[in-house]
């Protein structure tokens, strides 16, 4: 990979709204496993700005409200409709995407800035192990922890999952309107890995929102989607970091928050750390 150049990030979610300037350049792949449709769109919202907080230049706010990893190359997969609800069928149809073109497109990392309840049904079980599946073939795999806090085992699916990067959100874990999900695990792991900011993000916004070009969105969605951007960055100088070795390099990034291990993980992220610590040392 070129020095600096950084990895294409999967995008599950809601699609994007690629009419938006500061996201022009960074969609490179589109496929709705929802309608079928060809074009990339949103006709929800939140992948567009997912997207903006992944990917966008800040173009339209002059730089202000730019992506983490600003440019970085886009496969947008649609498997959220327009009310933002999915399925199980277009969660595997696009993990099967992902494995039949990972080489092709030399796909690097999967950001799932969604949650889906009930995660110790049965009905979930088919869904994470095909989840753990990507993991498993190199990819690395951030995933949002859910707001369905505050009480205890309420991390969705599948940050659920013990082998992805389950991200909550730093400032809702307590006194907040929305509350980041915490562990255990119905397998008794603790969640998630790491917390980040995740409260009133400005981002892109779709078109179909009618907010102009941009909005603010509070969730563990913004949390994880930020740690994806900044994952790319850390790529783009270290291509050849696994999944298990970013992993741990997190933990050694992170500033303690004093909670238990099920509220905070193994801390916040601080980007400082994560972007200019030599991982190698």
């Amino acid at each position: 990979m070129e020095k600096n150049k950084y990895p294409p990030v999967v995008l599950l979610d809601s699609g994007m709204d690629a009419t938006h300037p500061d996201l022009a350049k960074a969609v490179q792949g589109f496929v709705d496993f929802v309608h079928e449709r060809k074009a990339p769109y949103d006709d929800f919202g939140h992948g567009t700005h997912i997207a903006g907080i992944i990917a966008g230049d800040g173009r339209m706010s002059e730089g202000k409200y730019k992506g983490y990893a600003p440019g970085c190359p886009l496969y947008v997969l649609k498997i959220l409709d327009e009310n933002g609800q999915g399925t199980r069928r277009a969660v595997k149809e696009a993990l099967h995407w992902v494995e039949e073109n990972r080489e092709r497109y030399g796909l690097r990392i999967l950001n799932f800035s969604l949650g889906t309840e009930n995660n110790n049904s049965r009905n979930q079980e088919e869904v994470l192990a095909m989840v753990d599946r990507m993991v498993e073939l190199g990819l690395i795999v951030i995933a949002a922890a859910g707001n369905m806090g505050p009480w205890r085992g309420s991390v969705t699916a599948p940050g659920s999952s013990k082998k992805v990067i389950t991200v909550g959100a730093s400032d809702m874990l307590s006194k907040t309107r929305i509350y980041s999900g915490r562990g255990p695990t119905a397998e008794c792991v603790c969640k998630p890995d790491i917390v980040f900011p995740g409260k009133n993000i400005i981002s892109c916004a779709a078109s179909v929102e009618k907010t102009g070009w941009y909005c603010s969105k509070s969730g563990t969605s913004m949390s994880s989607a930020a740690v994806s951007g900044l994952t790319a960055r850390l790529l783009s100088r270290y291509p050849d970091m696994t999944h298990r070795e970013i992993k741990y390099f997190m933990h050694s990034c992170c500033t303690d928050l004093h909670l238990d291990r099920n509220i905070q993980g193994w801390g916040r992220l601080e980007p400082q750390l994560y972007l200019h610590k030599n991982p190698r040392l």
